[in-house]
């Protein structure tokens, strides 16, 4: 069994955004030279996220406005972790709720995905650099 690893930078310029890497993640798969194995790829910062679904504007409006909904931004002080002195209480809890990773199959040297899947960043806490891990193994 083989392993590779490679981390992705972002430097996401506003405080949230929704990105899709699915081609970046891809490039590292197709530098793997692995065949048939697992893929992972996870956001290694807490206030982001990587996650799967449709690449549709619409529903990349919809996640922006549910989560602001679930966990708005403002009023900073509505949050205990601010009292730190960070503002990003509401980026902890949208990270959590998209979730930190995705595991991908690896059939034939792709990305074995349902119709419509592909892989997404989300920055919710964004205007400096962050990293995404991405680590394959298998044959």
């Amino acid at each position: 069994m083989r392993s590779y690893r490679k981390e992705l930078w972002f430097d996401i310029p506003s405080r949230r955004e929704l990105r899709n890497i699915t081609s970046q993640v891809a490039e590292c798969l197709r530098d793997s030279g692995i065949k048939e194995g697992l893929l992972l790829c996870n956001a290694m910062h807490i206030t982001a996220s990587v996650f799967i679904n449709d690449d549709e504007s619409g529903l990349h409006h919809d996640f922006e406005r549910w989560l602001e909904q679930l966990a708005p931004h403002e009023p900073i002080d509505r949050y205990l972790h601010n009292n730190t002195g960070e503002d990003n209480g509401d980026a902890h809890l949208k990270r959590t709720v998209m979730g930190r990773e995705v595991v991908v199959a690896v059939t034939e040297g792709r990305l074995d995905f349902g119709p419509w899947e592909q892989i997404f960043y989300g920055e919710f806490d964004g205007c400096r650099k962050k990293r995404v891990l991405v680590k394959i193994i298998g044959e």
